[in-house]
């Protein structure tokens, strides 16, 4: 019974050490984007993926597309690279909403679909 305790306890050790690490009270960042614009923003980039995807491109050409459209969305949405990258860090740290902002992308994008918009191609 020992031996099985003591098992438990080394094999749930590195989770339970590795809570204690995590940053609970982190401070957002100064470009933290606001959590509807960030999903709106996440929809974007993944239609945007897809219709790149979709287009049939050689590689390298869809990936020179890919990035020219990703400026733009960026650009639409007011913010940038930067921007997004710290928000998703911060985010990502509190996987709680990373989980909820995800759910609302995809449900997001099933309307859209189901909604008669499809995803334009190239």
């Amino acid at each position: 019974m020992k031996n099985l305790l003591r098992t438990v306890l080394l094999a749930l050790a590195p989770v339970l050490l590795s809570q204690c690490e995590r940053p609970e009270e982190q401070v957002p960042p100064a470009k933290l984007l606001p959590r509807p614009q960030l999903v709106s923003l996440l929809v974007d980039l993944h239609v945007t993926e897809a219709r790149v995807e979709a287009s049939r491109l050689p590689h390298d050409s869809a990936r020179v597309l890919y990035r020219e459209q990703v400026k733009q969305v960026y650009w639409r949405h007011d913010t940038n690279e930067e921007a997004f990258r710290e928000s998703m860090r911060y985010y990502a740290t509190h996987g709680k909403d990373l989980e909820e902002i995800y759910t609302t992308v995809v449900d997001s994008i099933q309307a859209r679909q189901n909604g008669g918009t499809p995803i334009k191609t190239w």
